[in-house]
């Protein structure tokens, strides 16, 4: 069988054979009744480890985010989003369809809100106005970059938001990440804000589900809304066994993704190709190709003919994502199939 390599995100991550083994003996339980042990113990490692009270597993991290936006805001109510955030693009509109309520995008290179457009952003009281009720983080910032964003770029947004009495919510999808790129914790990272989701899937490696995190009266009422949408399980053991390795196996090799990320943009810088070098980066790699004189669409195919997979982002520019699955060896292949492909004509 042909070798794929797979660089298209770490959402295509296989789950490793001791995640394969944990499902196989999980122990189980009715998760709606409170009576999965596996789950249980999940939730409760994850709320630790992020410094709060409760947690609450969830299928996925647009289920989490949508959850969060409906206990926040009713219909008629604002959320304050970055434009580029997976929340305002690739959720198929869930905050207007599930809470009812009107995001307000705003622009942002670089994860952080600036304070001046902030502060015009939040609504004044007024009978004519949208009430503002949340404003949303994302750490890693934007899925074509994965910038990992310190604690103290959120200070005017933090003091933005106490002064207004808005909640702050962290799409934390790959938090774990921006941890190991900024030699920090989740809950240095995260502990200001009110909840929090964190995905286990993706650089965790698990093979499916999400994690939301606050204050108990926050999950008891995600626990409710969950059950509302279709979310609540059964047997969700198997489900949270997998988790539990994610979160204390797998977090602590993400490192090891950013290497690999970092070979293969200096590979790539040493080809005569563009990689964005904006910010603190993590396991994705963004790419120019226009230097090159390729186009995106053309330049995926090829390297698709030789097994290797990537995300076609624009025009010009592509995505790598290195996961547990990728090794150095990979890296070195990918760039030798580059190299190759370069030293052919361009083709329109």
């Amino acid at each position: 069988m042909e070798t794929i390599i797979d660089l298209r995100s770490d959402t295509v991550t296989r789950p490793t054979p001791e995640m394969r083994e944990a499902m196989k003996n999980a122990i189980v339980g009715d998760d709606i009744l409170r009576d999965d042990p596996t789950v249980i113990r999940l939730e409760e490692l994850s709320a630790e480890l992020f410094g709060k009270e409760a947690a609450l597993l969830t299928i996925s991290g647009t289920m989490s985010n949508e959850i969060a936006a409906m206990i926040y805001a009713r219909p008629g109510d604002e959320i304050i989003v970055f434009s580029e955030s997976h929340i305002y693009n690739l959720e198929t509109g869930g905050i207007s369809a599930l809470s009812g309520a009107q995001p307000r995008p705003l622009q942002s290179d670089s994860g952080a809100y600036d304070a001046a457009e902030l502060c015009r952003a939040i609504m004044p009281p007024g009978v004519q106005r949208a009430r503002t009720r949340l404003i949303c983080l994302e750490n890693t910032f934007h899925l074509d970059r994965g910038l990992a964003v310190a604690k103290g770029r959120y200070a005017e947004t933090i003091a933005l938001a106490r002064k207004h009495g808005i909640p702050l919510f962290m799409d934390g999808a790959r938090i774990f990440n921006a941890a190991a790129a900024l030699n920090t914790t989740v809950a240095d990272l995260t502990g200001f804000c009110d909840s929090v989701d964190v995905c286990l899937c993706k650089g965790l490696a698990a093979p499916l589900g999400s994690l939301l995190i606050g204050s108990k009266d926050f999950i008891d009422e995600a626990r409710r809304i969950r059950q509302r949408i279709g979310g609540g399980m059964r047997q969700a053991g198997v489900i949270a066994a997998p988790g539990l390795i994610a979160l204390t196996r797998m977090a602590g090799r993400l490192a090891e993704d950013h290497e690999n990320a970092e070979q293969l943009r200096s590979g790539l810088e040493g080809l005569g190709i563009r990689v964005d070098r904006g910010g603190v980066l993590t396991n994705i790699v963004n790419l120019d190709i226009c230097p090159t004189g390729w186009k995106a669409s053309l330049f995926a195919d090829r390297l698709s003919g030789s097994g290797i997979k990537v995300k076609v982002c624009a025009e010009h520019t592509l995505r790598m994502v290195t996961h547990n699955d990728i090794q150095s060896r990979d890296v070195a292949f990918v760039l030798d199939k580059i190299g190759s492909m370069l030293r052919e004509r361009p083709q329109a």
